[in-house]
């Protein structure tokens, strides 16, 4: 079962980043992200807005895109971006399987 939110520390981890950079990235893309917070202004995410900052991750930290293309990119082609990133995790998922077979071998 998915949670409804996501504090920034399950997202920086999920990310393998630091809580300041997921924090500069949610103010930099205001546009895709408003995270909801508590009465003492900490950040809650929806898996929509953990969806975005895979994404952002993805462009910016694996493919080398700087923060303004990046957002151009979802902003227009988000579809296309999603169902690229959920056949590189399929993938990553399939070779760590095949990793765990050959040990075993």
């Amino acid at each position: 079962m998915k949670k409804l939110y996501y504090s920034i520390g399950e997202v920086a981890a999920g990310l393998q980043e630091s809580v300041s950079l997921v924090r500069y990235w949610t103010n930099y893309f205001s546009r895709l992200l408003s995270p909801k917070r508590s009465e003492r202004g900490n950040r809650f995410y929806t898996e929509e807005e953990v969806q975005i900052l895979r994404e952002l991750h993805y462009l910016i930290k694996e493919q080398g895109m700087t923060l303004d293309g990046a957002q151009d990119q979802i902003l227009n082609n988000r579809k296309q971006l999603t169902h690229k990133l959920k056949v590189i995790e399929t993938l990553k998922s399939i070779k760590r399987e095949l990793q765990e077979v050959r040990k075993s071998l």
